[in-house]
């Protein structure tokens, strides 16, 4: 059954290519992309939501038809239309429609704006088929036609009324092909494991029945395959007359829940009698809620053919062949199986580095079949940087620019970065190249196997030997002195789980050393060996004099051992001291009466503890200075603009509302 081909395949092999189905990643989306794509390749799958694309990942579509797109952004959209001129657009992408979608902005914005932006693109040799939702009629739900009126009642169905109008809009000033579908109750295949239908199929197959409203609630159901049909009708026929309209996919059947509870027990013999009411009934829930498919039977020829009992024994059989419990629910439910990684990378005087980590990276998520987020800080660099990050922003949605007011120092830029990051999992690399990309694989295998920290260990560096005898000779002293077990060699490139980057980020202490702190959150962490290259471009922004400011940092920021060897060494020369006097009055009276006096013993004394003092002062001196700098309390970064794909945050309420709404 997963790879028959279609009844319809003549009718997909007619459409006109290259076809681009947005939305994809979604239950219908999914299946009309799945169906095409087993005919022909010019199909593409574009998809920008982050909770739906387990499907095309089950599906083992490959990365290269796999567009990121937003449709919120016209330049993303124009970028994907330019690059692969599709002559068949598929619009499934919608947001609203469960109870669970409940951001009113985003209905409107996805619903509408993101429609404008498709078909601001659109030409007149294109085809545009919209998927609409019978929802639009609201209060008028008992079989109402096209040229009925429409009486919305909710947020998404006004949003969808007004892509409706959209769409006859284009049709008669721009002479586009346009059709909006008004989809009534699809069920089928790739459907959310908590809907009514797969709930049903699920509970028929173990002999019982689901939580169940009130039997009077009705639909008008119509299997996928149907629905799928529907719409490559509409893209085979549409002509001059019939762009611009909304129809009608229905049966023309009321079907209420107690049939269907009926014609489930009948076809698949389940003894157990309903339960009504064990389950409240939804606010939108209607006694009369079906089509009149008439209009587009006349004008398309399209008739549902798939009978209810046929719909739910095909969509049994489903089920059971995709081994249903252990594949589709686990999927569906585990955002890990289908995450969203976000790179931060802190860039001070990269920007020729920039692009080549940009391409890498994207590379390397794709060969992943990841969902994607980059996030660029530019650390007030001298160079050209932030235009680098512009222009890569501009073409790529997922990428985030962020702009500092000075140089805060990488620590600083990485949580920066952290405090807004909408993924699953970070990885934080060094603009330089340095972190290769392509170990970025080889930490996600040691996340998906339940470890919240990875890091790399670098047991080789590409670097002068007396260099690489420094680094490694600071790790070993810095490992010996913690108060805390500090991985040897392991640097800030990093996978960092969601969980252990909100701890991070809600840390109080103002100069942070990260790779330390990520030690002491604790949780589960193991480390990926790599070889360090040297930098690609430009000279290193570290020397000497740093690498020693670094090194006290992270001594004197995870240990207490200077503290403690000066306790010892007072103890120690103290007795040393007494012991001294005792000899010196036992020599003086009773071993040596003539010794000398002089006073270079004096001197060398006098030299050796005041340096002890000073050296102990110093010491004191270095947690004094951090004890002042955490008291004064001042932010750790101060951002002047952030940048998300084509949108620009530069006031101070702009940039404190969007890192509002992002942190989790």
């Amino acid at each position: 059954m997963l790879d028959q081909l279609p009844v319809y395949q003549e009718k997909i092999r007619n459409l006109k290519g290259p076809i681009f189905v947005f939305g994809a990643s979604g239950f219908i989306g999914a299946n009309l992309f799945n169906d095409i794509f087993k005919i022909r390749k010019d199909c593409y799958a574009l998809t920008h939501d982050a909770t739906k694309a387990w499907r095309l990942k089950l599906l083992n579509v490959p990365f290269e038809n796999i567009i990121h797109c937003d449709i919120l952004s016209n330049n993303s959209v124009s970028e994907v239309f330019e690059k692969y001129k599709p002559q068949t657009i598929f619009n499934l992408a919608a947001y609203g429609a469960y109870s669970k979608q409940s951001n009113v902005n985003l209905t409107y914005e996805t619903n509408v704006i993101g429609t404008v932006n498709i078909l601001q693109n659109c030409t007149r040799e294109m085809v545009y088929i919209h998927a609409g939702s019978s929802s639009e009629y609201g209060f008028n739900c008992t079989s109402p036609k096209e040229t009925d009126r429409v009486e919305p009642n909710s947020h998404y169905a006004v949003s969808k009324v007004s892509a409706a109008y959209l769409l006859e809009y284009y049709a008669r000033l721009f002479d586009l092909k346009t059709l909006n579908l008004r989809l009534y109750s699809i069920y089928g295949y790739w459907e959310e494991p908590d809907r009514l239908m797969p709930k049903v199929i699920e509970s028929a197959r173990k002999k019982q029945l689901p939580s169940l409203v009130s039997p009077d609630i009705s639909r008008d159901f119509v299997f996928i395959e149907d629905c799928v049909e529907a719409f490559l009708d509409a893209a085979l026929k549409i002509n001059s007359e019939t762009s611009g309209r909304s129809y009608n996919i229905a049966t023309g059947r009321k079907t209420t829940i107690g049939d269907l509870v009926e014609t489930s027990r009948s076809t698949f013999s389940i003894p157990q009698e309903p339960q009504w009411g064990s389950m409240s009934n939804r606010k939108w829930d209607l006694a009369d809620w079906f089509g009149d498919p008439t209009a587009f039977e006349t004008d398309f020829g399209w008739k549902a053919k798939t009978s209810l009992e046929t719909g739910l024994s095909k969509t049994k059989q489903w089920q059971e062949a995709v081994n249903y419990e252990e594949t589709i629910i686990p999927a569906f439910e585990n955002p890990k199986l289908n995450p969203v990684i976000t790179a931060i990378i802190a860039c001070y005087k990269d920007a020729q580095a920039i692009p080549f980590m940009y391409e890498r990276l994207v590379k390397t998520f794709n060969e992943l079949k990841v969902r994607y987020e980059i996030i660029f800080v530019n650390d007030s660099s001298p160079d050209n940087q932030e235009d680098v990050i512009n222009k890569i922003c501009d073409k790529d949605p997922n990428v985030v620019g962020i702009s500092h007011s000075r140089n805060f120092g990488s620590q600083s830029a990485f949580l920066s970065g952290m405090e807004i990051a909408t993924g699953d999992c970070v990885v934080l690399m060094d603009g330089d190249l340095q972190d290769p990309p392509e170990i970025i694989p080889a930490f996600y295998e040691k996340w998906m196997d339940g470890n919240d920290v990875v890091y790399g260990v670098r047991v080789q560096r590409e670097m002068k030997p007396h260099i690489h005898f420094f680094y490694k000779t600071f790790y070993k002293i810095f490992q010996s002195l913690s108060y805390i077990p500090i991985p040897r060699d392991a640097g800030d490139f990093s996978m960092i789980d969601r969980k252990v980057v909100k701890e991070l980020v809600d840390l109080p202490e103002t100069e942070q050393f990260l790779r330390g702190l990520r030690a002491w959150v604790g949780f589960k962490q193991t480390g990926v060996p790599y070889v360090r290259p040297e930098r690609m471009f430009g000279v290193s922004t570290n020397n000497w004099t740093k690498n020693i400011w670094w090194a006290k940092k992270a001594i004197f920021s995870f240990s207490f051992a200077p503290l403690e060897l000066m306790s010892y060494a007072g103890f120690g020369l103290t007795g040393l001291s007494i012991l001294g006097i005792i000899w010196q009055i036992m020599a003086k009276f009773i071993f040596f009466p003539d010794t000398p006096r002089g006073i270079s013993t004096v001197i060398v004394l006098v030299t050796f503890f005041g340096g002890l003092t000073i050296l102990g002062i110093s010491f004191l001196g270095e947690y004094i200075t951090k004890i002042f700098e955490e008291t004064k309390k001042r932010p750790k970064y101060i951002r002047t603009r952030i940048r998300r794909g084509s949108k620009s945050y530069k006031t101070a309420d702009e940039i404190r509302t969007l890192v509002k709404q992002l942190r989790k």
